[in-house]
């Protein structure tokens, strides 16, 4: 389904490489200096996608153009995209002031890495066909360059959702399989499931992103479009992946194989297709499902390495010394891919996803929204230390919004878990029922409701004597929903390094490719230059 990229001439990057000097193995190393390599001049070929015909490709295509003729443009030899899913602005404020407290400190003055970097603007995130988008649209708008329908991966706004016969023509190149083909390393980092969607935006092309381990039989011609694992596994792109890590395991293992963590636990595949043994039998490529085996792999080799930690979604952070076979933490797996990555002279593009800053969101549960959230901050911190601004480009943004508030008047220090309070004994302010009310609460969600034997019961709780601040607590929300929603609020965008400088004002979500390509010179202007 994929067609062949248009090669452009030559351009010629002259950079500072840089290369991650780990103290041990690259992914337990305390701390990682970054050390100046000779200057290298790379030439790449600036390509044109399939998807440049696209009207949403050409508006970010020609705003981005626009800013590199009125600032000039540095050239970036690495590119690092952070994604923190569901990292809504009061999110960043939120986490800000937590991050800030939990370290003893001050929340509210506290700075977080990505509150550092230089440059900064606001994201639309609305797709082709939704007001408020989910994450496969937005990945798919930030890694190819164009806005497409929700729920679907890797293809324009052209195909039709769940219709495997509408895809062929309508595919698009992402920034992973254009670096892949100009001879760059590439690495995917996620909490989430490596099939899930922002991931999946970087080497899947399917009509449904649930997809992920067998193809739904509603869609037309649907046994002609492979699951999202298979894809993975047979993705073309130059010599593939590098480094992959995060959860998603199940949807790898042959159909009716029990999880090698869980006993009773099975695969998630309908067919026979091994898709582990598929990887581990190319040359040196590992494969690792668990903390011994991360910390025994070699990252400065050149190992293809997949990691896969859990059958679904890897542990939130405030859970994770809870697994029996331990897990990376996302900064040890930020380590480790830089320090795989930084191996090849020629540069790389790295994805970062913070996935479960989303599914915390999802379940009204902030306080492992937040520690999430601050983990991911660490791991930008990692891959500032681990690279030279001078030569990598690292943009920090979110796929969409949450409907997470900060409301009340509460004190400066009041904490940002807690119940709302203007009083120096910390007493709680109350609303006009009598009770008192948490900072933090969701526009909906399930902290609406409790279930009781009778069906719900749906009144507004007393918080009185109530620890708010506990891992489990659930925000109170306005109205009832199982799951609560993503919101449509403009997300932030933080960037530092070689085309940081177009990251301004508001943006479409899509012009975050432009921005990657053209700084990479992977992707060409409007004219082919």
């Amino acid at each position: 389904m994929r067609k062949t990229l248009t090669a452009l001439p030559l351009i010629a990057l002259v950079v500072a490489g840089c290369a991650a000097t780990p103290a041990d193995n690259g992914a337990n190393a305390d701390a990682a200096e970054p050390i100046a390599s000779p200057v290298a001049t790379l030439a790449r070929e600036a390509a044109v996608p399939q998807q440049a015909g696209d009207a949403y490709y050409l508006d970010a295509q020609a705003a981005i153009d626009a800013k590199i003729t009125a600032r000039g443009l540095r050239p970036a030899k690495n590119v690092i995209l952070f994604v923190g899913d569901g990292m809504s602005i009061p999110t960043i404020t939120a986490a800000r002031i937590y991050a800030g407290q939990k370290r003893g400190v001050d929340g509210e003055s506290y700075k977080l890495t990505m509150d550092q970097l230089p440059y900064s603007a606001l994201s639309k995130t609305y797709s082709h066909d939704a007001q408020i988008a989910d994450s496969a649209s937005t990945a798919t708008a930030m890694i190819s360059g164009v806005k497409t329908n929700s729920r679907t991966l890797g293809i324009t706004g052209d195909a039709s959702y769940d219709n495997c016969a509408s895809v062929e023509g309508n595919t698009t190149d992402s920034i992973f399989e254009m670096a892949e083909a100009a001879g760059l390393s590439t690495g995917l980092i996620t909490t989430a499931r490596l099939t899930h969607a922002t991931p999946g935006a970087a080497y899947s092309k399917v009509p449904n992103r649930d997809w992920e381990a067998f193809v739904g039989t509603g869609g037309a011609a649907a046994d002609s479009c492979p699951d999202i694992a298979t894809q993975f596994i047979d993705w073309t792109a130059g010599d593939g992946f590098e480094i992959a890590m995060g959860g998603g395991r199940s949807a790898f293992l042959t159909g009716g194989t029990e999880d090698p963590e869980y006993p009773g636990k099975t695969s998630d595949r309908k067919d026979q297709r091994d898709l582990i043994a598929d990887w581990t039998s190319r040359p040196d490529h590992k494969y690792i499902v668990d903390r011994a085996g991360f910390a025994a792999q070699d990252f400065s080799s050149e190992d293809k390495v997949l990691g896969l930690f859990e059958p679904s979604h890897m542990d939130y952070e405030l859970d994770r010394a809870d697994d029996p076979a331990g897990e990376p933490s996302i900064v040890e797996m930020t380590r480790a891919a830089i320090t795989r990555l930084s191996q090849d002279p020629d540069g790389f593009v790295l994805l970062v996803e913070g996935g479960r800053i989303d599914h915390a969101h999802h379940a009204g549960n902030a306080a492992r929204a937040l520690e999430e959230a601050d983990q991911f901050d660490q791991a930008i911190q990692t891959a500032l230390d681990m690279t030279n601004s001078d030569d990598t480009l690292i943009i920090v943004t979110a796929d969409h919004s949450h409907t997470l508030t900060i409301s009340g008047y509460a004190r400066r220090g009041n904490p940002i878990l807690g119940l709302s309070s203007t009083s120096l004994d910390g007493s709680p302010n109350k609303a006009l029922d009598g009770m008192p009310y948490t900072t933090l609460g969701y526009a909906n969600g399930p902290g609406a409701c409790t279930v009781t034997e009778n069906g719900f019961d749906c009144s507004r709780k007393d918080l009185t004597g109530v620890d708010t601040t506990d891992k489990d607590f659930l925000q109170p929300s306005l109205y009832p929903m199982w799951s609560e929603t993503h919101g449509g609020d403009d997300v932030a965008i933080f960037a530092s390094g070689p085309g940081s400088e177009l990251v301004s004002g508001v943006m479409e979500q899509n012009e975050i490719f432009q921005v990657m390509g053209r700084a990479s010179g992977l992707v060409a202007g409007p004219e082919g230059e």
